[in-house]
């Protein structure tokens, strides 16, 4: 059984940093790409940055870029997502997410899903 949990998240303020991380079971990162998508308040669900291993390539939404980095243990099977430079519009709920995949992560169509964890950002 694929399980995906994440922790890390909490109440910080503006210009603070967090690492979040994605604990797996049941699954392996050679032929998957694992994603981290957020979801705020009133709005719907977004990606926010994904990695793959087969071939090695990471993508970032446009808003986090130079601010977010995923990053994976492969011997630990954790995937984490280390966020700088935080501002209150990164508040939201993270979701790591894994899909099948072997050329290029994608920023849709993820078929397991985390619980999440709460992010929340003060001015």
């Amino acid at each position: 059984q694929v399980q995906l949990v994440e922790s890390g998240g909490g109440l910080v303020q503006a210009g603070d940093s967090l690492r979040l991380s994605c604990a797996t079971s049941g699954l392996t990162f050679s032929n998957y790409a694992m994603g981290w998508f957020r979801q705020a308040p009133g709005k719907e669900r977004e990606f926010v940055a994904a990695i793959t291993w087969t071939p090695a390539i990471t993508d970032y939404v446009d808003s986090v870029k130079g601010r977010f980095t995923i990053s994976s243990d492969n011997v630990k099977n954790v995937v984490y997502l280390q966020m700088n430079s935080l501002k209150p519009e990164d508040t939201a709920v993270y979701y790591c997410a894994a899909t099948h995949h072997s050329y290029g992560p994608p920023r849709s169509g993820y078929i397991y899903w985390g619980q999440g964890t709460q992010v929340a950002v003060s001015a």
